[in-house]
């Protein structure tokens, strides 16, 4: 039985392509994590010019008292807060990317302090939604369940 390079191609082509698969999540949940820090430092600072640039035009933001807020409103709610964050971190993240899609998951553990001095202990459970747009990831929904 004779095997000619022609009948080679595919079986080996396939084989190289599924290799890459792999390799394209592992970058893409490099982007990810990437993106779902800079947007922790970003909420941590108030920084509406760094949040703009990683949010969706059609974002979906639930808070853990069920206000809900689109893109627009988030921006205006973080540019004009009454308090700081003192701390703020996204412990234990998980992100699973499926397509052209990300489940982010993480315990959001942080403190505020408010224009009084008063502050405030938060203890959340986030769920994210990331979307590939182009060569981007965006955060598309975001929703909190406090702990």
């Amino acid at each position: 039985m004779q095997i000619d390079r022609r009948q080679l191609a595919f079986p080996v082509l396939a084989l190289g392509l599924l290799s890459a698969v792999p390799a394209f999540a592992d970058a893409d949940e490099d982007a990810i994590a990437k993106n779902l820090e800079a947007f922790r430092a970003a909420q941590a600072a108030g920084n509406t010019e760094v949040i703009a640039s990683i949010c969706a035009e059609e974002l979906s933001y639930s808070h853990s008292n069920a206000k809900v807020d689109t893109k627009a409103s988030l921006l205006n709610g973080i540019a004009t807060a009454n308090y700081k964050w003192t701390s703020l971190e996204y412990k234990d993240p998980t992100i699973r990317v499926v397509g052209p899609a990300a489940i982010v998951r993480f315990n959001f553990v942080g403190e505020q302090e408010f224009a009084d001095g008063k502050k405030t202990p938060q203890n959340l459970h986030i769920l994210m939604n990331w979307q590939k747009q182009g060569n981007d990831w965006k955060l598309l929904s975001r929703a909190a369940t406090k702990l």
